[in-house]
């Protein structure tokens, strides 16, 4: 099979140069021409290799890397007219593998994206766009919580929250850890926040704390998503 690349960028024309290009290398090429677009492409598609711009009109292309991030290891190549040091920086440090600035050379455009798709396909292709849990579906590629067919409204918090044990089904996440990652170093002690999110969390998803169905406290640990009926 072909390698699959998608193409995320507003400019049709280089859109178009960019699918002639691949094509010529026998590569199957999609495209999307919005951030939006391009996640739920992602998700749908799972591209070998992911061609983001930058200057997308609907979003920022770095929060739609860190969207991609938080379900994708999908190799993503930034091609951005974008040529601070400090853009470049912040792309590599979210999860880009590669940074070209426009204008470019075609020839080592190609060879990038070659050497970008010789990674290991396994590392590649472990992709989770939704994982299911009883009634709970948590869609990582759209940022939606179904609980049937009854999306759940949560805050930024609770959702970061809950998608981070949903990438760790079953298995504990420290207080420590979730404190760092969604609060920050600085909060690595203030407990009292995640219980707090815990708690609305639970009151959103009817989870019952003491007969849990989703998220089972281990206590002087930390949380984790129950997986077992």
């Amino acid at each position: 099979m072909p390698a699959h690349v998608l193409v995320i960028d507003d400019e049709p024309q280089i859109r178009k140069f960019l699918r002639i290009s691949l094509a010529a290398q026998g590569y199957q090429v999609s495209e999307a021409a919005t951030g939006a677009e391009g996640l739920a492409q992602a998700a749908l598609g799972q591209p070998d290799l992911v061609i983001l711009d930058l200057g997308l009109p609907d979003r920022d292309g770095q929060a739609v890397l860190v969207d991609l991030r938080e379900w994708s290891a999908v190799p993503v190549l930034v091609l951005s007219v974008r040529a601070d040091e400090r853009e470049k920086v912040r792309a590599l440090d979210a999860g880009a593998n590669d940074y070209v600035t426009k204008p470019f050379g075609i020839q080592e455009f190609l060879a990038r994206s070659r050497a970008l798709l010789r990674q290991t396909p396994a590392t590649a292709t472990q992709q989770v766009a939704a994982l299911e849990v009883g009634d709970l579906k948590v869609d990582f590629a759209y940022r939606r919580v179904l609980l049937g067919s009854s999306e759940v409204a949560l805050t930024r918090k609770e959702y970061a929250v809950l998608a981070t044990l949903a990438h760790h089904p079953g298995r504990v996440v420290t207080q420590r850890q979730l404190l760092i990652d969604i609060w920050g170093p600085t909060h690595a002690q203030d407990s009292h926040y995640l219980r707090i999110v815990i708690g609305h969390l639970r009151q959103k998803l009817a989870d019952d704390p003491l007969a849990p169905r989703y998220v089972v406290t281990e206590p002087g640990v930390g949380y984790r998503l129950r997986v077992e009926g």
